[in-house]
Parts: structure tokens; C-alpha cells; sequence
């Protein structure tokens, strides 16, 4: 007599991308989303005031660094779902949303005006930068990383 047992293991098959990778990914897609909206809404910020933050100039510099900041809070996000078993597609955009307003607080109403007024940066905008188009982008990065992080970490 043949039996069949079938278990389960922790190992992963398939295509997915490990946690991180799919936060670089996602964070990626999130960020050229957001960079899009500058570009149309507040040009100098990724021409002018992003570069500033590292003693550079124009807009390439603009959207490599700002390409680069999600990519490397994409992995931040990706490390706190991972932590806290957080998993599925809805969840993670709903996540993401939150992270995006978290990394708006966080870093562009408290961060970035402080690092640009050490930089001498003579556009620095006022602390608390309180600014609704900035808080729309961030948003709509969280949600780009949120979806893409759910669909590609699976």
C-alpha cells in the first residue's frame, strides 16, 4: 500500500523576490510615481533642494537621490512588514499608504528642512514644512510600494 503525505515547508518556490528586493523594487516604482509629480508640481525641489542636500546641482542629481531615498526606505518597509508577519495585497497598500504619511512626518516636515538650512541652502523651507503636495506624493509613493511590495513578495 502507497501513501501520499504532502508538508509543507518554509521554503519559498516560485518567482517571488525576497522581502527586501521586492521593497527596492516597489520603492523604486513608488518613487518615479512621486518624482513624476514633482516634476509637474514643484520642479525645484527635485532640481534645487534635493541635490542641495548633498552639495549638488540639477535635476538628474535630483531624481537619482531622490530614486535612491525610496529605494532605501523600501527596505525599511519591507524589514517592518517582514517583522511583524504582516503579509497579502490590500494590506500591504493599506501599509503603505500609512508608511508614506510616517516618511512625509518624518522626513520631509522635520528632516529636510533642518538638513537644508545646515547645508545653507538659501530656498530652506520652514520647520515644520507642512506642505499638502508633498504629503500627496508621499502618499501616493507609500501605495505604489505597498501594491508593487504585495504583488512581487509572494
Amino acid at each position: 500500500m502507497v501513501s501520499k503525505v504532502r508538508t509543507r515547508t518554509g521554503e519559498r518556490t516560485g518567482t517571488a523576490l525576497e522581502p527586501w528586493q521586492a521593497g527596492v523594487v516597489g520603492a523604486i516604482v513608488g518613487a518615479i510615481a512621486f518624482g513624476a509629480m514633482m516634476a509637474m508640481q514643484m520642479p525645484d525641489v527635485l532640481e534645487m533642494a534635493i541635490p542641495a542636500m548633498y552639495g549638488l546641482e540639477g535635476g538628474f542629481a535630483g531624481w537619482i537621490l531622490h530614486v535612491s531615498h525610496g529605494a532605501v526606505l523600501g527596505v525599511v518597509f519591507a524589514a517592518a512588514l517582514t517583522a511583524t508577519g504582516q503579509n497579502g495585497m490590500v494590506r500591504s497598500a493599506v501599509l503603505g499608504l500609512a508608511y508614506g504619511i510616517v516618511v512625509w512626518v518624518g522626513l520631509a516636515v522635520v528632516v529636510m528642512p533642518i538638513w537644508l538650512s545646515a547645508v545653507g541652502f538659501p530656498m530652506a523651507p520652514p520647520l515644520p514644512n507642512v506642505d499638502v503636495g508633498s504629503l500627496l506624493g508621499h502618499a501616493v509613493y507609500g501605495i505604489v510600494l505597498g501594491i508593487a511590495y504585495g504583488f512581487l513578495e509572494r
